[in-house]
């Protein structure tokens, strides 16, 4: 998932409960693992190339709620984490925001988005290399923050830290943006390290990192197979904000 990827998954069979895993195994095994994926959109959405159009499509109608209109959010600005090579940046990002900073752990990935995102290079801002548990976005910077499906390969502890710094570096009114999978119970997936987390996980660390969940909404069209995938809207709270 750290680069945008779908999971088509048997909870009851592919998907394993969750184990135990040392922190440093966890991240270097999930990276291990994206080092041998193609980088092509048929890569990040795991052989799901066909599906990307009904993502594209269903996260339009999810951001028209937040950009369009009087009273919307900013729309200079925008960090996609877990970017890969740029799928959900040129598809999505850059027909809402005037600039894209792009950041992930692989630079295999980011080479091929700079290809990719070649024609609007002058909207394209930082390229971050840099593990999504250890990016520190600049404060201030961003009227939104967008991660899709990266999540997953971030400890707890970590992804509430993480959201935290996110939460900072938004300017007055910026939002953060999540779409992941979400499971009837919490799984861990020894193939790619990484955990499939319940909505109710989702939103108790939303709540740690002093984030208000302001809208969320579920992926259609996707096979029943599948995961469920979710949308959710994000602003900082006034309230519970601990690290």
């Amino acid at each position: 998932m750290m680069a945008g990827k779908s999971k088509s998954c048997d909870e009851s069979s592919t998907a394993i409960p969750e184990v135990t895993v040392a922190a440093s195994d966890f991240y270097s095994k999930a990276e291990e693992y994206w080092d041998t994926v193609d980088a092509d959109i048929n890569g990040m959405l795991g052989g799901y190339e066909h599906l990307h159009d009904l993502d594209i499509k269903d996260s339009c109608r999810f951001l028209d709620n937040f950009v369009k209109g009087a009273g919307k959010i900013n729309t200079h600005r925008v960090l996609e984490c877990g970017a890969g090579i740029g799928r959900v940046t040129k598809g999505l990002l850059l027909k809402y925001f005037k600039e894209v900073d792009i950041s992930d752990v692989s630079e295999k990935f980011l080479k091929q988005a700079k290809v990719n995102l070649e024609n609007d290079s002058s909207r394209v801002g930082q390229i971050l290399c840099s593990r999504i548990q250890d990016l520190e976005p600049e404060d201030g910077r961003y009227n939104a923050i967008w991660s899709q499906w990266v999540l997953g390969h971030i400890q707890d502890d970590d992804l509430v830290r993480f959201f935290v710094r996110c939460r900072e570096s938004l300017s007055r009114g910026g939002m953060i943006f999540v779409k992941d999978n979400v499971a009837s119970r919490r799984t861990f997936d020894d193939v790619d390290s990484s955990f499939t987390r319940t909505d109710k996980e989702f939103k108790e660390i939303f709540h740690k990192a002093g984030l208000c969940l302001i809208k969320e909404a579920t992926q259609i069209g996707f096979p029943s197979k599948m995961f469920k995938v979710k949308m959710y809207a994000l602003k900082g709270s006034r309230l519970n904000r601990t690290l």
